[in-house]
């Protein structure tokens, strides 16, 4: 099913109007599916298994750091895995190029001329797993207490901490979603400097697809995008009846269109994805990048909501004095703060927060005895800077 978008010209960007036609205008007329489907001569051009494949990579890798069983160097491998390397349950994980490692902290916006701050930050993940190995695991069965690791129950479910209460697991996952999944769709397969690389906009112009595939590359870049968000749905097309079908970014567009403060945001990210691969194939390029802006916005939204979210529940916890409970949340809001560094500012080249400020706010949450004694007043203040940046009110996040 197709529906005509149409009627984008450059007399209405400029003068907010519809004027008689003249011959500067420019009427657009891009042919937008309702689904996230494109075809060229009546085969499929969209493409995103490697995408598919990293984050069922990293859920295999999520689900290993809760498993005492195994050692630091086996879930780091798993992390960088090596082509035929038995690092996975999968079999065709194990067969795979892709490495989940490769693409975090990796995008052409932020790291292709920075590869010291690339290799630091795959360093940090790579710490996450052999704290969890060195720390928690050998306190598996020992209470934990304000500098001991061990478990703590979060109602009837045992959490696994280090002495500050962190979560190492969930701190791995949740910076994920902005060193992997955010990072590279938003700062690299959304990025003029990736779309328009080399000769792409000549050959997307005259339809020239990859040798031995239906896509042209500049058509598979927005399609790699799309997979990092859309890549486990049940139906990749149509995403949005089952969202949460993996459990990264996916799942937390999900939590946040949820919130009836931000309802809506889902249905913004399919349509600016679809909009944005239809402006490509009818090389409408200024329509595509307004749509890399409107993603770049959501998808930082959503990391943020949920940093804020989370350490207004841990607060919220902390208050009610169920520890168990708090450390979760907390773990899971330092995660997405460590994300935040990842975001981008629509119209610039940087993200909301810088990495200084992140380390300095980490910093904040773990001194001392880190969740044992981190004050309400710290948890509120960070919340507060988080939201004022992007516009929304602690309250509204903390539903």
């Amino acid at each position: 099913m197709i529906k005509n978008w149409k009627t984008w010209t450059l007399a209405l960007a400029t003068i907010g109007l519809l004027a008689s036609c003249s011959e500067e205008e420019k009427t657009n007329n891009i042919d937008v599916p309702t689904s996230y489907s494109f075809t060229r001569e009546g085969v499929s051009t969209v493409s995103f298994g490697g995408q598919s494949t990293r984050i069922a990579m990293a859920e295999e890798i999520v689900a290993a750091m809760k498993d005492n069983t195994l050692t630091a160097e086996s879930i780091q491998s798993m992390f960088a895995h090596v082509e035929g390397a038995d690092d996975f349950s999968d079999p065709d994980l194990n067969a795979s190029d892709k490495s989940v490692k490769s693409k975090t902290a990796a995008s052409i916006d932020f790291y292709a001329n920075d590869a010291v701050a690339k290799a630091a930050f795959q360093s940090l993940m790579d710490g996450y797993i052999s704290s969890q190995v060195e720390e928690v695991y050998p306190n598996w069965e020992t209470l934990a207490a304000a500098g001991t690791s061990g478990y703590i129950f979060d109602g009837t479910t045992a959490r696994y901490v280090n002495g500050d209460g962190l979560e190492y697991n969930q701190m791995f996952a949740k910076s994920l979603i902005g060193a992997l999944m955010a990072d590279q769709i938003i700062n690299n397969y959304l990025s003029p400097a990736k779309l328009d690389a080399g000769t792409n906009v000549s050959d997307n112009d005259a339809g020239t697809v990859i040798e031995g595939k239906s896509y042209t590359t500049m058509e598979h870049y927005w399609d790699e995008g799309y997979g990092y968000l859309f890549g486990a749905s049940q139906d990749a097309a149509n995403p949005l009846a089952t969202l949460g079908d993996d459990s990264f970014l996916n799942k937390y567009l999900a939590s946040v269109d949820g919130d009836s403060d931000f309802a809506g945001i889902a249905d913004d990210v399919f349509e600016a994805f679809i909009l944005g691969r239809a402006a490509i194939v009818a090389g409408e390029y200024d329509i595509r990048d307004e749509q890399a802006e409107i993603l770049r916005e959501k998808i930082s939204l959503v990391i943020a909501v949920r940093a804020v979210h989370y350490l207004q529940g841990g607060k919220a916890a902390l208050e009610a004095q169920s520890m168990g409970a708090a450390f979760h949340e907390l773990s899971e809001g330092l995660g997405f703060i460590n994300s935040l560094q990842f975001t981008r500012k629509p119209g610039t080249d940087a993200p909301y927060f810088e990495a200084s400020k992140v380390e300095d706010w980490i910093t904040q949450l773990l001194e001392g005895n880190g969740f044992w004694e981190v004050s309400t007043e710290t948890l509120d203040s960070i919340s507060e800077e988080i939201a004022a940046e992007f516009g929304f009110t602690v309250s509204q996040a903390a539903n």
